[in-house]
């Protein structure tokens, strides 16, 4: 990534990680009070958080997923995030709540973490379009994970930059293609930020080549953000829009 691109991505998540801290309190009553998991990540992550993992989040964001981790019987979770707004705001919800979840400033990948500290990594939810080297991203991953270890992606599917927000019937953006390397995003949080695109199959070719073995790969008509205001039809059922996969660094 360009120095250009990577000031303009850092300047749009700082702004768009304001409103972790303007909407502290909503955040707080939400950490509280219920969680942030999907039923399709409760169902996969369940039988690891019995056994009481160490999580390491990669963008971690505004951490309510880490409060849910540790809530779901996670031992600890460390979240990594490039944006230092919103991992101060993360670390003070999860003091006030008082649960071990801390965390750290770092660009990805090359998190400032030592090899073989996490049993589970989690990531996703828009995490990897700031990704434009899936596979050094994944050998990160891997350099993260004790032998045993697993990988757990919960994303929005590949697709979804082609999807268009129109109310009445799903549509195809035409300035968009599923094979392109990039686009800028024109809607919130990123707004002007440069995300990459990577196919499924490059997601999972990353994963395997940095020699994780693939336990489950599975794709949803849900997405995992619906802006307010917003009823499109390409979230109703017909066109994925998210996936899970779980892998697992060998023993």
């Amino acid at each position: 990534m360009d120095r250009e691109t990577t000031s303009r991505n850092r300047v749009a998540w700082e702004t768009a990680s304001g409103k972790h801290v303007r909407e502290y309190q909503d955040l707080l009553r939400q950490a509280r009070d219920g969680s942030s998991l999907f039923p399709a990540e409760v169902a996969l992550l369940g039988p690891l958080l019995r056994s009481a993992p160490s999580v390491v989040h990669l963008q971690s964001g505004h951490g309510l997923d880490d409060v849910a981790l540790v809530r779901a019987g996670a031992r600890a979770v460390c979240g990594v995030d490039f944006s230092s707004v919103a991992a101060t705001a993360a670390a003070r919800r999860a003091a006030e709540l008082a649960l071990p979840c801390r965390y750290v400033v770092g660009r990805l990948p090359g998190a400032p973490l030592r090899d073989g500290c996490a049993d589970l990594v989690y990531t996703g939810k828009g995490a990897l379009i700031w990704m434009p080297d899936l596979t050094a991203w994944a050998r990160d991953v891997a350099r993260l994970l004790r032998p045993g270890g697993h990988l757990f992606v919960y994303e929005g599917h590949p697709a979804v930059p082609l999807w268009s927000w129109d109310p009445d019937e799903p549509r195809i953006r035409p300035d968009r293609s599923y094979f392109g390397r990039s686009h800028v995003n024109d809607t919130f949080p990123a707004n002007g930020a440069v995300e990459w695109q990577s196919t499924l199959g490059e997601v999972v070719n990353a994963v395997l080549g940095a020699g994780l073995e693939l336990r489950h790969l599975a794709e949803f008509p849900e997405p995992f953000w619906r802006p307010d205001g917003v009823s499109a039809a390409a979230w109703q059922g017909r066109l994925p829009n998210t996936y899970a996969l779980l892998a697992r660094l060998p023993g």
